[in-house]
């Protein structure tokens, strides 16, 4: 056995539980000198006085409903159902499907696009005022036809009218009505302590571009009904974006921020080194960009977005659910070229490169998941998942039917490329909208591909091998040193920053094969680089020929959609110290936990509809996490 692995017979849950913190000021606002202090004393209950994260919250930034204007042309569930849902109760699905979560989200944040936002309830309703008008008895007729292809081929058609500069139904009155209506339901679904139901919407720009944001407000509907969601006709550019939440927090007073998605079907415009006018990104720019958009969504439904083989070709885990063929619909092909600035490993490279120039880093950002459903159903589990939009319910021809069209068939989306993914984890001191905000704004969060597994992550300068038997490493990870989103500063003379990582697997999923760190530092000739390690691992494997550690192996039955959980490890915690440190050199750290292989959603839709699928359909998966990182700057 690796030895690094520190298995602790009937470790649960608190031994991964850390005094979420920092040693540096103004890094954690809950923790106190006097609370650090109190720790330091012999207490005869471990657990006295604590005033940090006692355990992680999981759940989803972004779901869409029948308000949503795509997703309403096939959807006809709401936002309460939803929040129903997220929340652990059972509903019908819109094609009359039983549906469940095996177990409760902590926190949903429904963000329905702002494009004409709640207009499709009142279409469908038969809405007079909306009838009137030509496009909407058009786009009425169509979608109650009962033919499943004019109502999809209306759907594409809707969602390419919001790439224009006018809406094609305006009516400011209806926007109004529906937001208070939601935001009221969010307010009377949001119950602190138990489930947090955080009031947002999304911003849709660029059509096939991607440029996407979901909004998140801190407060509730008093604060939040005094805007209304900014969407594509009031710009298309982003940095506007910015501007108005920055004038939402001068007018009330409260706080708001913005997390983008899919970078990987942006086609070179989402972490991109210039404005949105082509120009080189400014100081001042790049200074808005990370206080209002302090995570990024990694991982979801439309692929995954933290690396691409061909950006880090020594990464073996690199290719996992990669979407890279063209842009969001279809009528850009992807080059080479632009996918540097499309996924997040290489985006923190960026921002170090730009930190350089400008002085201040723009893509300084923590890592979240969600799914971006458009079911109005917050599901990401393998064997629970429901598809991207209400168009692709379970059903034995889901997996090659057409989940997004394109004009050349080659950028075509079938259903079997849908990743069941993901979930945005967050260590916040208790289950409230403020303190699930204020831990996203602190980058205290990881990504996860739908499974939910507890991770640790922090750095410091003088973690040892002994940290590791600590019934409670977080006190350990708090008074050495910071946590996941955090920053080390002034390296010690001849000291290299040191990693404490621990990890336990999701009950529900398969064991973990290891933990990795990720490293991306910027060289003494301002070139960005990366490398891998493996710090901890399950089994007796050991490194091979250039360190490479050997694959975990693979239990999966296909035909029987079952594993078993003989190979790997249960839980993982490790202590890693940088071998190649240069104290001169800007970095960044994150971790990434890989599962054992299981079943992917495709080999449970094989069994359950006794179908057999093509060879290019995967049927195994690694689920995965991956931690916001740790920052050192000289």
């Amino acid at each position: 056995m690796n030895p690094m692995i520190r298995t602790i017979p009937g470790l649960i849950a608190y031994a991964l539980v850390s005094v979420a913190g920092a040693a540096e000021p103004g890094n954690y606002e809950a923790i106190t000198k006097d609370d650090v202090a109190h720790l330091a004393k012999p207490q005869f209950s471990p657990y006295a006085g604590r005033n940090f994260p006692t355990r992680v919250l999981f759940g989803d930034t972004h779901l869409h409903t029948s308000v949503s204007v795509d997703a309403g042309t096939m959807n006809r569930i709401g936002q309460e159902d939803a929040l129903r849902f997220a929340r652990g109760e059972e509903i019908t699905t819109t094609h009359g499907l039983r549906a469940r979560l095996s177990r409760p989200l902590d926190f949903l944040v429904v963000s329905d696009h702002a494009e004409m936002y709640g207009l499709m309830p009142q279409l469908l309703s038969g809405d007079p005022e909306v009838l009137s008008t030509q496009t909407g008895k058009k786009w009425y007729d169509a979608l109650t036809s009962g033919n499943n292809d004019t109502v999809f081929a209306t759907a594409m058609e809707i969602v390419a009218s919001l790439s224009g500069k006018e809406p094609p139904i305006k009516n400011d009155k209806a926007v109004r009505n529906a937001w208070q209506t939601y935001t009221a339901l969010a307010d009377r679904y949001n119950e602190p302590g138990r489930f947090t139901a955080i009031i947002g919407f999304e911003w849709t720009a660029i059509g096939g571009y991607n440029l996407h944001r979901n909004v998140l407000f801190r407060g509730d509907s008093s604060v939040a009904n005094r805007t209304l969601p900014f969407s594509q006709f009031d710009s298309q550019n982003p940095e506007d974006l910015w501007r108005y939440l920055a004038d939402f927090e001068k007018q009330t007073g409260t706080e708001v921020l913005a997390i983008p998605h899919n970078g990987n079907l942006s086609n070179g415009r989402m972490f991109t080194v210039e404005a949105f006018d082509g120009k080189p990104l400014t100081r001042d720019l790049a200074a808005m960009r990370i206080k209002y958009e302090p995570l990024a969504e990694v991982t979801q439904i439309k692929g995954d977005g933290e690396t691409h083989p061909l950006l880090s070709p020594n990464d073996e885990f690199a290719d996992y659910e990669t979407w890279d063929k063209s842009n969001l619909n279809g009528t850009e092909a992807k080059k080479p070229g632009m996918l540097q600035y499309e996924y997040a490993r290489e985006a923190l490279k960026t921002g170090l490169m730009l930190e350089g120039k400008l002085g201040v880093n723009p893509y300084k950002f923590g890592m979240i998941g969600s799914t971006d459903s458009h079911t109005s159903m917050a599901t990401a589990e393998e064997e629970n998942f429901f598809g991207k939009h209400s168009g692709v319910e379970p059903e034995p021809h889901r997996w090659e039917h057409v989940v997004i069209d394109a004009p050349d068939p080659k950028f075509v989306v079938r259903g079997w490329q849908q990743a069941a993914s993901g979930y945005a984890a967050v260590w916040a001191t208790e289950n409230t909208r403020e303190a699930i905000f204020d831990a996203m704004k602190r980058k205290e969060t990881y990504a996860t591909t739908g499974s939910r597994m507890t991770v640790r992550f922090f750095g410091g300068w003088n973690f040892t091998l002994a940290d590791t038997q600590s019934r409670l490493p977080a006190g350990v990870g708090y008074a050495k040193g910071v946590p996941m989103g955090g920053d080390l500063h002034r390296a010690p003379a001849g000291k290299a920053p040191s990693f404490l990582v621990a990890a336990m697997k999701d009950p529900y999923s398969g064991n973990l094969d290891r933990i990795q760190i990720v490293k991306g530092w910027l060289d003494a000739s301002g070139k960005t680089q990366e490398k891998v390690y493996d710090v901890v691992w399950g089994g007796d494997r050991k490194p091979g020929a250039g360190g490479k550690l050997p694959p975990v192996g693979n239990t999966v039955d296909v035909k029987t959609a079952t594993w078993t959980n003989t190979i790997g490890a249960p839980e993982l915690i490790g202590v890693w110290t940088d071998p190649e440190f240069d104290a001169k050199q800007s970095a960044f750290y994150y971790a990434r936990i890989i599962e054992i292989p299981t079943p992917r959603w495709t080999a449970y839709e094989a069994l359950r509809f006794g179908i057999a699928m093509t060879p290019d359909v995967p049927m195994t998966t690694q689920e995965r996490a991956y931690t916001s990182p740790i920052w050192y700057t000289p």
